[in-house]
Order: C-alpha cells, then structure tokens, then sequence
C-alpha cells in the first residue's frame, strides 16, 4: 500500500469541509470534495502511486473550484428581487435628509437615522435639507433641496 491509501484521502476530505464549516469562504469545501473524490479513485485503483495520486487531486481540485466558480457561484449569488441588500449606501439614494453639520469645503455630516453619514457637495449650512444622488465608499454625494438658516 501506498503512503498515501484511501483513508488518508477521506480524512483529509474530512479536515477540509470541517474548516470550511469554521471559516466559511466555499474554497476548502471544493478542495474537500476533490480529497473525497481521490478516496473513491485510491479505493478503486488502490495501486495508484503517490505522484500520480498528488497529480490527480491537484487536477480534481482545480476542476472542482472551476466547476464552482462557472456553474454554481452565479447561481448562488442571484438576487434578483432585492438587487440593494445589503447595500446601505445605495438604499439611500434618492433620499432627504437634513445636515447635522454645515458642509464647509465640500465636507459636512447628515443624519440618517441614529447614526450619522458624512456628506459632500456645495457648502451649505447646517439644518439644510439635502437629497442623496451618489455613493462613494461611506460618503454621501449630496445636492440641495433647501437651504437652511
């Protein structure tokens, strides 16, 4: 028997699913798989050496995590019915809001909730009613509605 027998195959697939349930990413779950087909391949053909086992999972594996990226990652990642989730910023877009701090050199802060966001566009003052058009990263690109006092 080899160094590396069909048990060592199983284990291993066993390891990686495991430490896919920890750390979760999809990537050890398709390796665990190939390691799981390579136990089913060493049970059948139980001479196979250990560098054509070693060739074999890197191949499974690299055809397992491709056939997971073409055909099942698309689908998993569809959402057709709520494209923003999870998205705040982008939910924000088209709404009013009032500034908690004068935008002053294009820079201010408003409201939005019980949190606060920060803003940029014409300076304004404080208490200005301001409507969101864009997002950049956590900053609202905003333009006026109303100018306060």
């Amino acid at each position: 028997m080899d160094i590396v027998d069909n048990y060592g195959w199983w284990l291993l697939a066993l390891v990686l699913i495991g430490a896919e349930m920890i750390a979760p990413g999809y990537f050890l779950l398709w390796i665990g798989i190939a390691a799981g087909c390579m136990g089913v391949i060493t049970s059948i053909f139980p001479a196979l050496p250990a560098l054509a086992q070693a060739v074999a999972f890197g191949l499974l594996s690299i055809a397992a995590c491709a056939a997971y990226w073409k055909f099942v990652r698309p689908f998993a990642e569809q959402r057709d019915d709520q494209p923003l989730l999870n998205k705040r910023g982008a939910q924000l877009v088209g709404q009013r809001f009032v500034l908690s701090e004068a935008i002053v050199n294009g820079r201010g802060k408003v409201r939005v909730g019980d949190g606060a966001w920060l803003a940029s566009g014409p300076d304004l003052p404080a208490g200005s009613e301001v409507e969101v058009v864009a997002v950049d990263g956590t900053t609202l690109s905003v333009r006026v509605v109303s100018a306060g006092a």
